[in-house]
């Protein structure tokens, strides 16, 4: 019978890794044209990715990738604000660090400002006062008019760009990866996106997006990395300090997956071998000197000398304190005793009231004693090198002072009180490298499970198959098929292993028996969508075809204006009654005919004006 090895324990290091500041990129000669170079921007709730759509060596990428964060101090200059990567690390400066965004939409502007700085800076811009390129921006589904309407004034006004392009990212990062598939447009499907702070379901029904039916789920990346954060922090409350938020997200990058089937998977953890075989274990960082540990019986011997040579000086300096102050004592009584042999009777009796004595007699008791404790001082300060045995305590010696070890660090106690161990015996060390592990167990699993059951984390609403389920419901059969049919997932937080898996097998118990679906993933979901807008303003030049905003177009139509196209939000013109507010009706004016009429009275009242119905364009998305 073969005997079964031990698990691997698998042991992790957080990598802990400091950014760069980027470098202010030279202008490329292929990018000065008279239209101009697109620049497409990914405005994303986590990373900022920018860079050229133009063809070419050195275009593959975006050429700046940072993330959407900036840190200013209270009081602190513009100049001095420190944007993504100009920052090394998060964690010291986290109580400063401010976004542009709320959920996944953009309130900040001023910070979307500084964003936009440093992006056209780091890019090679030096024209003053205007940015001479047009940009292709992302917004997120469904993007309020105002928030749009700010971010348009931001870009014509601030930076007087010639043209201004909205998409979304879920949408960019579907239509070019059918393109890399060859896939003919118009497409149908649904897109399931899921970023850093929301993530959203996006019906695309014949090449457009169906605003109508789109719905948004509160949960993403930063709860599932709040929500690691503080299991480990309830889980080893030693270490609190070192259990950060960019720690955690590492952690979900690196470590953490999806379960096919929750509950089966976590009854598998059940199983001891299973745990210590899928166990990780992070190493923290620590020093590996521990006080008195690994240290021989000699040094043992030879420390424990010293602190008795050491013990013993200390007595033998108090001992001679203690001595001369009975020696003073005594003097000062052997003075008033002076003074009745003298026959100074008042003088006397003032000392004893000043002693607290009340006679002659309890004097000459005080006076004996004392002798006898400064000749026994005496004795003890000639034979402390080799006297053994206690010493008697004086009965008038004062009580010891708190915090005074006299009578605790007397070098006359036997040296032998503390025997030492026999050398044989095995004692237990302590594994410091093992006390500062974190044993990554279950969170592997439960903290991308959240997507799925929100209620793991205290939150009332569905999660994303529910929510998907919500949506399907409201199409027809033969749309419900066109859709799942083309599931397409997206996201920086639809990287864990087994999230296509997952879907799949919630799709398949959603959907009828027998009936068709197919999953897909996108080729990299955190950076397709910044490769599909590249892709989208290649296609459609800026001026000559859909999707592009003008400065005319601008003043003509309001920030909230949107040019659609296959990738972008719906524009919904809608036309509300604006009511006018009726004026106060005037008191009535009576006038008086000219002289020599006829005294006849003209009155003449106001009546209130009638509201007016004015149709008002709105947009929406």
């Amino acid at each position: 019978m073969a005997s079964s090895e031990p698990p691997v324990c698998q042991i992790f290091s957080f990598q802990d890794s400091k950014t760069s500041p980027d470098p202010i990129f030279e202008l490329p000669a292929q990018c000065l044209t008279q239209t101009g170079v697109p620049i497409v921007v990914d405005n994303g709730s986590f990373q900022t990715r920018a860079g050229w759509a133009s063809t070419g060596a050195g275009f593959e990428s975006p050429r700046l990738l940072f993330r959407s964060m900036a840190a200013r101090s209270r009081g602190a200059a513009r100049s001095e604000t420190q944007i993504g990567n100009d920052i090394p690390n998060l964690e010291p400066l986290r109580w400063l660090l401010k976004s542009q965004f709320d959920r996944n939409v953009v309130v900040n502007l001023e910070i979307q400002e500084l964003i936009f700085d440093y992006v056209f800076t780091h890019l090679g811009i030096t024209s003053e006062g205007s940015v001479e390129h047009p940009v292709v921006l992302t917004e997120a589904p469904c993007n309020p008019l105002h928030c749009r309407q700010m971010m348009s004034e931001l870009l014509f006004e601030c930076y007087r760009v010639p043209y201004v392009s909205y998409g979304v990212d879920g949408l960019y990062s579907f239509y070019h990866n059918h393109s890399q598939r060859r896939l003919q447009p118009p497409h149908t499907g649904i897109i399931l996106s899921s970023g850093y702070h929301s993530s959203h379901i996006l019906p695309v029904v014949n090449g457009r997006l169906d605003a109508v039916n789109c719905k948004r789920v509160n949960v993403a990346g930063s709860q599932a990395a709040s929500y690691l954060q503080r299991l480990l922090q309830l889980k080893y409350p030693g270490h609190l300090a070192a259990i950060t938020l960019s720690r955690m997200e590492e952690l979900l990058h690196e470590h953490s997956y999806t379960a096919v089937d929750y509950h089966e998977e976590l009854e598998k953890w059940r199983s001891p071998e299973f745990y210590e075989r899928e166990v990780h274990r992070i190493q923290l960082p620590f020093s590996g000197k521990v006080p008195g540990g690994c240290v021989s019986v000699e040094e043992r011997q030879e420390r424990r000398a010293q602190q008795l040579r050491r013990l013993q000086e200390i007595n033998a300096r108090r001992r001679e304190e203690k001595l001369q102050q009975d020696q003073e004592r005594l003097d000062r009584l052997m003075a008033v005793q002076e003074l009745l042999e003298d026959g100074l009777l008042d003088q006397f009796h003032k000392s004893l009231v000043h002693l607290n004595m009340d006679s002659a007699e309890e004097l000459q008791s005080y006076i004996n004693k004392l002798q006898l404790a400064v000749e026994q001082g005496r004795q003890k300060l000639l034979h402390s090198d080799g006297a053994e045995g206690r010493t008697e305590v004086s009965e008038l010696e004062q009580p010891m002072d708190e915090g005074d070890g006299v009578m605790l660090m007397d070098s006359d106690f036997p040296e032998d009180t503390l025997p030492e161990k026999p050398t044989n015996v095995v004692q237990p060390v302590f594994n410091m490298a093992e006390y500062h592990q974190l044993f990554v167990g279950t969170e592997r699993l439960r903290c991308p499970e959240i997507l799925f059951q929100p209620s793991l984390t205290g939150e009332d609403q569905m999660g994303l198959m529910e929510t998907l389920q919500y949506v399907l419901a409201r199409y027809t059969p033969e749309q419900q098929e066109a859709l799942v049919s083309n599931v397409f997932l997206t996201g920086g937080n639809m990287q864990y292993p087994g999230m296509k898996e997952r879907v799949e097998r919630e799709l398949l118990a959603m959907r009828p028996f027998q009936s068709q679906f197919k999953v897909t993933m996108a080729t990299r979901p955190a950076l397709d969508s910044w490769f599909g807008a590249r892709d989208w303003a290649l296609e459609h030049p800026a001026g000559g075809s859909e999707g592009w905003i003008s400065r005319q177009e601008y003043e003509e139509k309001g920030g909230e204006y949107l040019s659609e196209h296959c990738a972008s939000n719906a524009f919904l013109p809608m036309k509300i009654v604006k009511p006018v507010l009726a004026r106060p009706a005037e008191p009535p004016v009576t006038s008086q005919t000219s002289a020599g009429a006829s005294p006849a009275v003209a009155t003449v009242t106001s009546t209130p004006s009638s509201s007016v119905a004015a149709d008002v364009t709105m947009v929406t998305s």
